[in-house]
């Protein structure tokens, strides 16, 4: 390799700060901004890198080696592997230690970098990941740029953007078979929600976020994960609020946990550097259960804020902030983290039985 090859393949990550990464290119070799986040997972970075929450944000990945085991193949939008959360990736950037090029697995057919570059995704390897995570620790999240050559490219701020738009279904779907009809509030749906769902044999009619329901008939809503900061999709708000005078059991999961806790006349809040892990502990508030907890996001409940007749349900034993709400009469509720996992553990799966049990 030559040396103008050589630097052709190099890049930077800069933070906004100043502070700066060298490292190599992979996948698609171009510069883009976005929110620098890490996330500590040891495995499931296909799932990771296709969960609609990341929209906008450029992803570190803290454990030293990615793209071990390869990526499937997408025959189609409407037939995505089990371990896709969405039909693409989803991520500004990757960030890693070490990338692998060659791979193994049953059903891989085409490396982290091939398939980084069919989305036209840049990542960068040979970067000190445990060095930038502990900036971002200490600093908290912070804007970044990933730029190759002599490009000139500005800072980009998702939390002013409707990044729900950008993910959300754009028509209305049903799916599966059953007694009970659920509606389900598209922001940025992982497929896991959905099938969770549908493996408990009910009818799952999937909305776009701004989807007006009114004069629909259905027994249940649950209002999905999706990317962005909660305070700018108002108009989602009002809607929850009218499922709310309704008195329509609600589920509502990440992103839709923040808006039916603003629904509910709660305010929410930017974590310092968020929740992107296989390994959160939360606990049952009232009682001494404990939970492992797959979770992504930025933003949290104020618990204090909270309005009479609602009571915080669960807690993270981590930081102590909210990790679920539900009202003291009425059949809502609401967690920041995953149910249905994907990456991660399953012990709070039981929550959708819980939902549907309001329900019956």
């Amino acid at each position: 390799m030559n040396k103008q090859t050589a630097q052709k393949n190099r890049a930077k990550l800069i933070l906004k700060d100043g502070t700066f990464f060298e490292g190599n290119l992979f996948g698609n070799h171009k510069s883009v901004a976005g929110e620098v986040v890490f996330n500590t997972g040891m495995v499931g970075y296909p799932e990771t890198l296709t969960d609609p929450s990341y929209r906008g944000q450029i992803l570190v990945m803290t454990y030293p080696l990615v793209g071990n085991y390869g990526i499937p193949e997408l025959k189609s939008s409407d037939d995505i592997p089990s371990n896709f959360e969405s039909n693409r990736i989803q991520i500004q950037g990757l960030i890693v230690s070490e990338h692998s090029d060659s791979f193994s697995h049953w059903n891989a057919i085409q490396s982290l970098s091939e398939w980084l570059k069919k989305y036209q995704i840049p990542g960068i390897s040979g970067i000190d990941t445990r060095q930038l995570t502990k900036i971002l620790r200490e600093h908290g999240t912070m804007l970044g740029k990933i730029v190759t050559g002599n490009d000139k490219i500005d800072y980009y701020d998702p939390d002013f953007d409707n990044l729900i738009s950008k993910v959300t279904v754009r028509k209305k779907e049903t799916y599966g078979n059953g007694s009970i009809k659920i509606m389900l509030i598209d922001c940025g749906c992982k497929k896991s929600i959905l099938t969770n769902l549908l493996n408990r044999d009910v009818i799952v009619t999937r909305v776009p976020y701004d989807y007006n329901f009114e004069g629909e008939t259905f027994d249940g809503v649950v209002i999905s994960n999706g990317p962005g900061n909660p305070a700018v999709y108002k108009e989602l708000v009002e809607s929850a609020k009218k499922l709310l005078k309704r008195q329509i059991p609600v589920l509502g999961i990440c992103m839709g946990h923040q808006i039916l806790s603003l629904a509910a006349g709660a305010k929410t809040y930017k974590l310092k550097y968020g929740h992107r892990s296989q390994n959160q502990p939360v606990k049952e508030v009232n009682s001494n259960k404990c939970y492992v907890t797959s979770q992504n996001h930025s933003f949290a409940v104020d618990t204090k804020s909270l309005p009479r007749g609602w009571e915080p349900w669960f807690e993270n034993l981590n930081d102590y902030s909210n990790e679920g709400v539900r009202h003291e009469k009425l059949p809502f509720r609401s967690v920041q983290f995953h149910p249905e996992a994907a990456p991660g553990p399953v012990d709070t799966s039981f929550i959708f039985d819980e939902f549907l049990n309001d329900i019956k």
